[in-house]
């Protein structure tokens, strides 16, 4: 895992501008899938499980800062990069703005109108939980940036999703179906002994 992150990571273009010398000129996304199975102990024999396959995703993200072309100098194929950086955060601003706001639950949310948002959109409004940490810089030069990325945190802060396991549609419904034949194993194992008893009270009151 640590290969294809390394590897990844060199991959990624950088460049040198006024603001920074070693500048991202993209997002980067490091995506782990996760799968394992879970063992539910049986009801009617206790030696033996049944079980259940389990998904999970994690999404590590690394956004490019938001660029001013004015302070950054940046021409031609940097300048349209920063371009770019600038209209993903700009989308993701507001699809972060949609989602922590309820007064507009339920509206619609341009997952599509970006790359970026449309790669993170389970991860954003779907079924997970979301972790983001905002860089700053302590320069007074770099108020502006600085306002702006505590304000893109603070809207973050206010998603609320509801989180639950993932678990394989055809797995799910194999255990349902297993557990629904435990129930009705042990059913059929108190009706059998039910009747053992009634006959045997049976047999007494007749003798």
């Amino acid at each position: 895992t640590l290969d294809c992150l390394r590897e990844g990571a060199l991959c990624r273009t950088t460049a040198s501008t006024r603001m920074n010398s070693v500048s991202s000129r993209s997002h980067a996304i490091f995506t782990v899938n996760l799968q394992f199975e879970r063992a539910i102990a049986s009801i009617s024999k206790p030696d033996t499980n049944i079980r259940q396959h389990i998904r999970a995703k994690i999404h590590f993200v690394d956004l490019a800062g938001s660029e001013s072309l004015k302070r950054t100098g940046a021409t031609g194929q940097r300048a349209k990069e920063g371009i770019s950086i600038n209209s993903g955060l700009l989308v993701l601003g507001n699809v972060i703005s949609i989602l922590g706001d309820p007064m507009k639950k339920g509206a619609h949310v341009p997952y599509r109108d970006s790359k970026l948002t449309r790669l993170l959109q389970d991860s954003l409004g779907g079924n997970s939980r979301t972790l983001m940490i905002a860089c700053i810089s302590p320069v007074d030069r770099d108020f502006s940036e600085t306002k702006s990325t505590l304000n893109y945190a603070q809207r973050a802060r206010n998603i609320r999703n509801r989180v639950k396991v993932n678990q394989d549609k055809h797995s799910r419904q194999i255990v349902q179906l297993q557990m629904e034949i435990e129930r009705l194993r042990v059913l059929v194992d108190k009706n059998e002994h039910l009747s053992s008893v009634r006959k045997l009270l049976f047999y007494y009151y007749e003798t």
